[in-house]
């Protein structure tokens, strides 16, 4: 066994409840004495807004607060921390520099209801970063309002449907590959369309002969994840987009995976009429997670008309905000977007350059074509191909011995690695899909696989050890099906 841990395994500290910590008469504050006559809530508010007293409510000093929440923090695993290789996600480290950008008090204090002539600077980014990704992508023109690709999809799927009512028709159906992002089919499901799902071939893509079977007048659109979760590039994408708009239809590009083509090839000029963008995944944001996110979208010219109010307009050298604009979807979120996020990623563009990101987009495919060589044949891998910016294999050489994808996910953590993406994407059984970002150094990614080809031999030599992981966290394995049938989401004393 490799003793040459990456992870903790000396004082992983315990920490109880904070429920079950301190004792009466703490407190973890100090505040001067009180000037003025107090008043009683029920003097000042109507009774129903005023709550009981929380009984147990925990009372702690403040070296006590501090401890507590310092301590759940280091038990957490964070892309600060080390190696994330979630494939789809993208879990990749944030240079620190775009977030003290976005922590400028003239970006941080700005207000949303700022008059348009006192926010100048602000909006020119907003219309500066619209430009950028636009020139990426080859669209031509993008909203940054959208708060997540998946509302991103959301928008994009609501403007073919707008522009297609306009024509007297909004159709009925929307294509969506069987390796496209789960989203795909939830956002058409929304915009009332029914989801026809097309199978991808025996490489692992689209053939245009199944997507000529499948299109009709009754078409709407076409989503496709280019490169697609297989992390295989969609080769055949323009003939495919020509048999869709020979149809009536359009093309919707799930462009989440934008981080393997930035620099190198432009969506739009491969016949694609929407892009959404994850900024989370190429543009150095954080992860929405459910918190502050943005998932802009790109439309070519002919459904520009149909963006979500307002559009950002330059006149001169000033700019403003346009609300006439009578096709429009309307809002989709409320002001302009997560204005913090859009500034980390305008940071992002200006300080890598042209050059930069696409040498980004050049490590992506570097690193996860690198896991894929080295971990072929100690892992099966069931669509042998070049990769584009993640790696998709499976456990099948792992279950002759009892050993599935998840105990290798759970024994990876015993070597201090976060696992990989597992059971996805479908089309794979048992997937474990490998995504390792332009960030990594080969260090990084050496000790990774060399992690991963002590598994497959323990899953060999010792199966019950794989199968009983993780040994060395926290807490061990955890009954996640119980886990997700009875959740525990209130305390009770």
């Amino acid at each position: 066994m490799n003793d040459k841990w990456l992870g903790a395994s000396g004082l992983v500290l315990n920490e109880p409840l904070i429920f079950e910590k301190g004792a009466k008469g703490r407190k973890a504050y100090s505040l001067p004495k009180l000037d003025v006559e107090k008043a009683n809530p029920e003097d000042i508010w109507p009774p129903k807004f005023i709550r009981d007293e929380l009984e147990g409510f925990p009372e702690m000093s403040e070296v006590d607060v501090v401890r507590h929440f310092t301590r759940l923090s280091q038990w957490n695993y964070g892309v600060d921390s080390g190696f994330y290789p979630l494939g789809s996600c993208t879990m990749k480290y944030n240079p620190k520099v775009n977030e003290e950008m976005a922590r400028l008090p003239d970006f941080a204090g700005v207000h949303p209801y700022q008059p348009e002539e006192f926010a100048q600077g602000a909006i020119q980014i907003i219309y500066e970063l619209e430009q950028y990704l636009g020139e990426v992508s080859g669209m031509d023109r993008v909203t940054l309002q959208p708060s997540a690709g998946a509302q991103g999809e959301l928008t994009g799927m609501l403007m073919i449907r707008a522009y297609l009512m306009d024509r007297g028709n909004p159709r009925k159906k929307v294509l969506v590959p069987d390796t496209a992002h789960g989203t795909n089919p939830a956002s058409s499901s929304l915009c009332g369309y029914q989801v026809v799902q097309v199978k991808s071939d025996e490489r692992g893509r689209l053939s245009p002969r199944a997507i000529e079977e499948k299109m009709d007048e009754d078409v709407a659109a076409l989503m496709v994840t280019n490169p697609n979760t297989l992390g295989l590039f969609e080769d055949h994408i323009c003939e495919v987009a020509q048999i869709v708009h020979q149809k009536g239809g359009l093309i919707y590009c799930d462009g989440a995976n934008l981080n393997a083509l930035m620099g190198l090839i432009r969506v739009g000029d491969m016949g694609v009429d929407v892009l959404h963008f994850n900024l989370h995944k190429t543009f150095s944001t954080p992860h929405g997670g459910g918190g502050p996110g943005a998932g802009p979208v790109g439309v070519k010219a002919h459904l520009a008309d149909y963006l979500p109010l307002p559009v950002v307009v330059k006149e001169g050298d000033r700019f403003r905000f346009e609300y006439n604009r009578p096709k429009s979807i309307g809002k989709v979120r409320s002001f302009y977007g997560n204005f913090g996020i859009l500034v980390r990623a305008y940071s992002y563009i200006l300080s890598m350059g042209a050059e930069g990101l696409k040498k980004a987009s050049l490590l992506a495919l570097l690193n996860a074509n690198y896991i894929r060589a080295r971990l072929k044949g100690t892992y099966h891998l069931p669509y042998d191909f070049p990769c584009m910016h993640e790696c998709v294999f499976n456990d099948k050489l792992q279950n002759q011995f009892g050993v599935t994808a998840l105990d290798i996910a759970k024994r990876l953590m015993d070597y201090g690695f976060h696992p990989p993406t597992i059971y996805f994407p479908l089309v794979v059984h048992g997937a474990l899909m490998i995504e390792p970002t332009e960030s990594e150094a080969k260090e990084t990614l050496d000790q990774f696989i060399e992690s991963m080809i002590q598994i497959a031999k323990e899953a060999e030599t010792d199966p019950e050890l794989v199968r009983s992981a993780p040994h060395r966290t926290k807490v061990s394995r955890l009954d996640e099906v119980l886990a997700n049938r009875k959740p525990k989401l209130r305390w009770k004393p």
